[in-house]
């Protein structure tokens, strides 16, 4: 190497040092640019994230070949309008939406869940500070009260509750995701997320045993007031250490470790938690009013437990595969989403995804849907589910983009199909009929606060 090959190197490795200990000096004492950079940064990621906000999410491969309503049986179908929670592609891309139509498909009226206006600096914060998938939140559990206000959860983000013209009212910023129940005293029980360095709670301050203190995603109960208010904070994981439901974390996560870091974090992904009703509660000899039922996706398990002693009255994993939202229907019966995801695009390997029915203190299970083999049914995640009053069911096959109404028979009466995009269509999280009117959508105010008493059909 030549002289003055060598001077070259030597300055570029001075001017290199240099810069390495400027920058240094610039993030600890904040000289010049620092606070430029710090805001450029924020600038960059506040266009990240909005465009987050805006990515289609979940996009599927369209599997039907029809969109918008159909009547096959009107005359089954439950009276009332229907809300779909999904994504919709408009000029400023793809907008969270709820959208509240009738048996036609007619869009009576619609809220979009814009998460930079609902939650503002507090949800550029939570993103900063959480896992990628945060940055792409789609509208999962609603509830809609009578006056025209919606509860809605951002998934893994929070949760707001927004009038009917979409100002917020109320928001809480505590991962909450999937579903949004109503108890019969008005409040709300709701799922939540943190990320811990370790894993541990009050109940076992050093650390729950055998995770061997790994940074784990911790899944919460919340119990929450009409205004927003946490009533009651549950960590799942000291429901399954005090109750000896250990074996299913180990069963999923595996044993021994080959690496910490290797070890799938979303360890348990609550996806529903539903309330027992007083008036219903004679119907099951084996719970009391207030229990509530838990899906817990990842590990193929649905649990009953009661909130105050945390006591797991009854589970159950063999009838389930990735299932979702389990119900109290009466008659001693729970019914559940199993999705039966099987690793295909269309359940080809174990035959689509069912609506299953157990009944605990008889130890029996049924399917109730489908009722043919012809009837085609899969969603390998997501998937809701309504019992309605007059006896039919409606589904939601999420990765399908379809919500169906089907009777006691298992016959479609009613059905409702996203629009495809280019040859896919996005998720629909949820839908939820409504014993509403036209006359009772048309006088909701933006500013009116009247009664909180639901209205939905169970």
């Amino acid at each position: 190497m030549s002289a003055r090959s060598i001077e070259k190197t030597l300055f570029v490795l001075s001017f290199a040092a240099l810069t390495f200990v400027y920058g240094v000096l610039v993030g600890k004492w904040k000289w010049f640019p620092h606070d430029f950079l710090k805001q450029s940064l924020q600038d960059a990621r506040t266009v990240a994230v909005s465009m987050g906000w805006r990515s289609p999410g979940f996009l599927h491969a369209q599997r039907y070949d029809r969109d918008g309503t159909r009547l096959p049986q009107p005359d089954k179908m439950q009276p009332g309008f229907t809300l779909l929670a999904s994504k919709w592609k408009t000029d400023d891309g793809w907008m969270p939406k709820l959208k509240l139509i009738n048996q036609d498909g007619e869009v009576l009226h619609e809220w979009t869940i814009d998460p930079n206006k609902i939650l503002g600096d507090q949800s550029m914060q939570r993103l900063e500070r959480k896992a990628p998938r945060l940055k792409r939140p789609n509208p999962h559990g609603s509830y809609l009260f009578p006056n025209g206000d919606v509860l809605v959860n951002l998934e893994y983000v929070g949760m707001a509750r927004l009038d009917a013209c979409g100002d917020v009212r109320w928001t809480m910023i505590e991962g909450n995701h999937h579903s949004v129940a109503r108890a019969a005293d008005g409040t709300f029980w709701v799922p939540g997320v943190s990320e811990t360095p370790r894993a541990k709670s009050e109940r076992y301050p050093e650390g729950y045993p055998g995770l061997n203190g790994q940074r784990v995603w911790i899944d919460r109960i919340l119990h929450v007031s009409e205004d927003g208010s946490i009533l009651k904070d549950i960590s799942v994981l000291d429901v399954f250490y005090q109750n000896g439901l250990e074996e299913y974390i180990s069963k999923y996560m595996g044993d021994p470790y080959p690496n910490p870091d290797d070890v799938h974090k979303d360890v348990t992904h609550i996806n529903d938690v539903e309330p027992l009703s007083a008036s219903m509660a004679d119907e099951y000899p084996l719970f009391e009013a207030g229990d509530l039922a838990v899906s817990v996706r990842h590990l193929n398990l649905v649990f009953v437990f009661d909130p105050e002693t945390l006591e797991v009255k009854w589970h159950a994993s063999d009838p389930f595969l990735h299932q979702h939202d389990p119900d109290f229907v009466g008659n001693g019966w729970i019914g559940v989403f199993s999705n039966n995801n099987d690793l295909t695009s269309d359940g080809s390997m174990v035959g689509g995804s069912t609506m299953k029915f157990v009944r605990p203190h008889t130890n029996t299970t049924e399917v109730r849907y489908p009722t043919d083999p012809g009837q085609p049914f899969y969603t390998p995640n997501g998937g809701k589910w309504q019992p309605l009053s007059n006896g039919n069911m409606l589904l939601t096959e999420a990765a399908a983009g379809r919500v169906l109404e089907v009777d006691s028979t298992g016959q479609t009466v009613w059905e409702w199909a996203h629009s495809p995009y280019q040859g896919e269509v996005p998720s629909v999280q949820k839908a939820t009929r409504y014993a509403l009117t036209r006359e009772d959508v048309a006088a909701w105010d933006c500013s009116s606060a009247d009664t909180l008493d639901a209205s939905t059909q169970q």
